[in-house]
């Protein structure tokens, strides 16, 4: 079984469903990924049934209503999206929707617009998220140096029950989630999260997705796994624009940007425990970090912000994954 779905492997039913990806047809219970291509003055209604989602433009902006599903003809919250050019161009603004909703969708202009999902007990109110408040972090150094945007992680968004979720940006040459790293319930780790990888690549502009460009990603189990009864997974794969990866169990890194390339992916998590994206690294390569004393950052990140790319920047490290 692979865990790779390439570009249009799981497009969905209806018209402008890009990706489709639900806990069922995934294989395991909470995390789903919905991508919508909406086309402009196209009204689209989405249910989201057990889950709570962020509606999360990738490009374009949109205006959405929100309704109870007990009351469908009532809307409970009406918001304006202003969106982006493209995922490498600035920080997007962002909402949540809770579960046994109806989401109605519209753009003037056009849209894609992501729906990471998780299954959850219980409802709560659709809320908005301003692109300025979004934290933004510089992580690693040297060629290991990426940009995370926390915009539906612990901490930086804390109006969610199970759902997780931030944005990497890689440079071209680059690599992300690394060293490798697992969160899944094998020992030491603290909890237990199923993981979606949303793959852009750009091409040659830096800014608009392609798919000429590509990149790398590994994810593979240890001994551990096997003593734990887990399905054994050993993946390197190339990646292009659109791709998904899935990762029940298992070290996942790196995901690493051919050079020329910038590599974006939407990090999707959700478990059956505390809301926390706490890892283990790979015991075999967490030396690695030890060397990184004394080198700087790549001065290539951040990439954007909230108004725009980012030319230049003085960054603090954080030396986590993802």
């Amino acid at each position: 079984m692979t865990w790779h779905h390439p570009w249009l492997s799981l497009a969905g039913p209806e018209s402008g469903d890009v990706v489709l990806l639900t806990p069922k047809s995934a294989g395991w219970e909470y995390c789903g990924l919905h991508v919508v291509r909406l086309e402009p003055g196209a009204m689209r209604t989405v249910s989201t049934g057990e889950s709570e989602v962020f509606v999360l433009p990738l490009s374009g902006g949109l205006t959405i209503e929100v309704a109870d599903a007990s009351a469908p003809a009532v809307t409970e919250t009406r918001l304006g999206l202003t969106g982006r050019a493209s995922v490498f161009d600035r920080v997007t603004d962002f909402a949540y929707v809770g579960r046994d909703s109806l989401l109605r969708m519209i753009s003037a202009h056009g849209a894609e617009v992501a729906l990471p999902s998780a299954r959850c007990e219980r409802r709560r109110p659709p809320k908005y998220g301003a692109a300025p408040e979004v934290p933004v972090e510089v992580r690693g150094v040297g060629p290991a140096t990426r940009q995370v945007t926390n915009f539906g992680t612990p901490g930086g968004w804390d109006h969610a029950e199970r759902l997780m979720c931030c944005e990497l940006i890689t440079p071209p040459g680059n690599w992300s989630s690394y060293p490798p790293h697992k969160h899944d319930a094998t020992d030491p780790c603290p909890v237990a999260n199923e993981e979606i990888y949303f793959f852009r690549i750009a091409g040659p502009d830096g800014v608009s997705p392609s798919r000429e460009g590509f990149g790398l990603h590994r994810t593979y189990t240890g001994p551990e796994h096997a003593d734990a009864g887990l399905a054994l997974i050993d993946e390197t794969v190339e990646v292009r624009d659109g791709d998904v990866f899935c990762i029940p169990h298992g070290y996942h890194g790196p995901s690493a940007a051919a050079p020329g390339y910038p590599m974006y992916y939407l990090n999707v998590l959700a478990g059956a425990g505390e809301r926390s994206m706490s890892f283990c690294d790979d015991p075999a390569h967490s030396w690695v970090r030890d060397t990184w004393a004394g080198t700087v950052p790549d001065p290539r990140c951040p990439v954007t912000s909230a108004i725009g790319r980012v030319t230049a920047a003085t960054v603090v490290v954080d030396r986590s994954p993802p």
